[in-house]
């Protein structure tokens, strides 16, 4: 939807502008990709940005992960939702960065963590590109349509806060990747139904269960804190929880963090309310 509001922003402010999302076949809260072209001439090619003059990261911590300024064009910008400055931005190579905290921009005028609409006002910011009356219209058009003109106006208010929060500058080198080999079962590997089992691949544990060699704590917004002095043992988080990052003690549970995407799921069904959501916010340490 972001990308669809930014072409159409692009759109309002006399561009040439076309925008699609490429899935997989990640479930929600997976890293994805989206595309927006805009440009003075009329646009005829559709695939996906290969070479991209701006790059938009909406979680800080696909940074760590995914090397964002692959294909970035010299000159190119990444603009990342983060509380960190630009110059604190560690990448693969230098690059001009623009930061934002649209995780607290979101919450604050959204009441939810979907930081799209705010990191569009910081696209505008920080390129100059387009207005941020372009933007407000893009928001009115995709959200308003879909949704209601009352969450667009929400979602209008947080653009137009991570525009005047936006802060611009550049981002430092040295940020080493390790190169990614795709794994696929072979045929003899499947099972009948086609369904992978849980089994040891040179690069991972895979299938059911596969989660506790998966790190996945970096997908949270706000985590689970555990107040000792309340849990009864009742197991019920321990039970629904959808990770399996909770496992039973002799007395309390235990939440292992680097497996829980925080979807809150274990204080919602806590019975003696000892488990509560908190916004985590990354400590960030200086050498």
């Amino acid at each position: 939807m972001a990308a669809q509001a930014l072409a159409v922003a692009a759109s309002h402010d006399g561009y040439s502008a076309i925008a699609f999302p490429f899935f997989g076949a990640e479930r929600r809260g997976a890293p994805v990709l989206a595309f927006t072209r805009f440009g003075e001439e009329r646009l005829r090619v559709r695939t996906q940005v290969y070479e991209p003059h701006f790059v938009v990261v909406l979680d800080e911590s696909l940074v760590e992960t995914v090397d964002v300024l692959a294909g970035l064009r010299p000159g190119g910008m990444v603009i990342v939702n983060t509380t960190r400055a630009p110059d604190r931005l560690v990448l693969s190579k230098k690059a001009k960065s623009a930061t934002v905290d649209a995780t607290t921009i979101a919450l604050k005028h959204t009441k939810q963590a979907a930081v799209n609409t705010a990191m569009l006002g910081a696209f505008a910011k920080a390129t100059g590109l387009i207005t941020l009356e372009g933007v407000e219209a893009g928001i009115m058009e995709v959200f308003g349509r879909r949704l209601s003109k009352e969450i667009a106006d929400r979602n209008v208010a947080a653009a137009r806060a991570a525009y005047e929060a936006t802060r611009l500058g550049e981002g430092d080198s040295g940020r080493v990747y390790a190169k990614a080999t795709k794994w696929l079962p072979t045929a003899q590997e499947l099972p009948p139904g086609l369904a992978t089992p849980p089994m040891e691949t040179p690069f991972g544990r895979v299938g059911v269960g596969s989660s506790p060699s998966n790190l996945t704590g970096g997908w949270r917004v706000n985590k689970p804190v555990l107040d000792g002095a309340e849990c009864t043992n009742c197991l019920l988080c321990w039970f629904y929880c959808p990770d399996g990052s909770i496992t039973r003690g002799e007395k309390i549970v235990e939440i292992h963090y680097e497996y829980c995407k925080g979807c809150g799921i274990c204080a919602a069904v806590c019975a003696p309310k000892a488990i509560h959501m908190e916004r985590e916010i990354e400590e960030e340490v200086k050498a």
